[in-house]
């Protein structure tokens, strides 16, 4: 004890008791607070890749998936159908895909990675419906005869109509083929969805 009647001692003991509390309480604050940065999970699983196993899919028969809140029509085409697809050339504005949105690995007619199965986004590129699975051939209600209709997909909203490849005919509001989106193989039936092909 000093002459003046103060422990020093306790006083140091109090500083530091003091100044330890105060620095757990930040830390306290500022972890919440920093961990409030991260996303969600609910927000890392809308986007987070999708598997499918395409072998579930019988040979023209198209099925819906879902990723990032979005629909992506997974199909697989017979070999008819991915013939047709050079049948129709003429009727698209983009049957190379020249400034539609695809992967750099897609390429050719078919705009996939195995022939047989197509995976596009089903939102129309005009105004973002759903645009509906038609595989029949022939004239319909929404194709006459000049369209040489092969089969594809019609959006109900405004009429744009699609090839089974997701290739936008001529003369429809839609400017751009449907969307391919990032995706890869993990097995020989099962895709991943939003993981593009080559990707570790």
């Amino acid at each position: 004890m000093s002459s003046d009647g103060v422990n020093t001692g306790r006083r140091q003991f109090l500083t530091a008791a003091t100044s330890a509390v105060g620095v757990a309480g930040v830390v306290g604050i500022a972890i919440p607070f920093l961990g409030s940065w991260n996303p969600s999970a609910k927000a890392k699983a809308a986007g987070a890749p999708v598997k499918f196993d395409v072998s579930k899919v019988e040979p023209g028969q198209m099925v819906t998936v879902e990723w990032r809140g979005k629909p992506v029509y997974v199909m697989r085409r017979t070999q008819q159908q991915v013939d047709d697809l050079a049948e129709i050339d003429d009727k698209l504005k983009d049957p190379d895909s020249a400034v539609s949105d695809q992967p750099e690995y897609i390429e050719g007619r078919g705009r996939s990675i195995k022939s047989e199965i197509l995976v596009i986004v089903g939102l129309c590129t005009h105004l973002g419906c759903a645009p509906k699975f038609h595989p029949e051939v022939g004239a319909t209600s929404f194709a006459d005869e000049s369209k040489d209709w092969r089969g594809g997909f019609f959006c109900p909203c405004h009429g744009s109509i699609f090839d089974l490849s997701g290739r936008v005919y001529a003369g429809v509001p839609a400017s751009t083929n449907l969307v391919v989106p990032p995706y890869s193989y993990e097995t020989d039936t099962v895709i991943v969805i939003g993981v593009d092909e080559g990707a570790a």
